[in-house]
């Protein structure tokens, strides 16, 4: 299982917030650029249709990748009173030949993209990963030069952390805390509410920005 919240920030403000992430966690960040191909499975392979992704990490001198299945949203009331999205979600390294292996297994490319930016990797209470990325689509398939963004000026920016079923109100607990010192940045909640950008946002970059970052908080 995970736990996830999203939001969005305009692209001139990004820099403020690595500033403020480099602050906070005490880490240097790692780049990140992503081939990500999602597909889908055609009725022949059951009744409910399937959907995984690949995810190719372009920054390594050899490629590697990874396949991702990302399963149904707790809910019930626990759900509703916590911030974060808990969901399941299982991932495993495979070799370069899995595209082929799932066109085989009677997949079918739904469509791709390519996420630019970077992350950071920390431990605030819980293993925290936040990851700050322009989401660009392909104009030709798998032509990830030629990869344009679908919202220019504006960059994702996800929070994730592991959970289980044991943990998941404390991992929760720990990832809105530490979200609660983005919020003059960027408002972050479940993936599928739109927020939109923060007018605070100018404001607290343009502090940060003069700070330099100088106060780790």
């Amino acid at each position: 299982m995970e736990c996830v919240v999203q939001g969005i920030i305009e692209t001139k403000h990004v820099e403020a917030l690595e500033i403020l992430l480099q602050g906070l966690c005490g880490v240097h960040r790692d780049s990140l650029r992503i081939h990500e191909l999602c597909l889908k499975s055609v009725p022949n392979l059951g009744l409910v249709s399937s959907e995984v992704r690949l995810l190719c990490d372009l920054e390594q001198p050899e490629p590697t990748w990874t396949v991702r299945h990302i399963g149904g949203a707790m809910r019930g009331a626990g759900a509703e009173q916590i911030s974060v999205l808990v969901r399941t979600m299982a991932e495993s390294k495979v070799s370069k030949n899995a595209l082929r292996l799932f066109y085989a297994l009677g997949y079918k490319l739904d469509h791709e993209l390519l996420r630019v930016g970077f992350a950071f990797h920390f431990n605030r209470g819980a293993p925290i990963t936040v990851t700050v990325s322009s989401v660009n689509k392909m104009l030709k398939l798998h032509a990830t030069d030629e990869a344009v963004p679908v919202t220019p000026g504006i960059q994702l920016v996800e929070v994730t952390a592991p959970a289980s079923s044991e943990n998941y109100t404390e991992v929760a607990a720990a990832m809105t805390s530490f979200c609660e010192y983005l919020a003059p940045l960027l408002h972050l909640s479940k993936p599928g509410v739109s927020t939109g950008v923060v007018p605070t946002a100018a404001a607290a970059a343009a502090s940060l920005m003069s700070d330099g970052g100088g106060t780790t908080l």
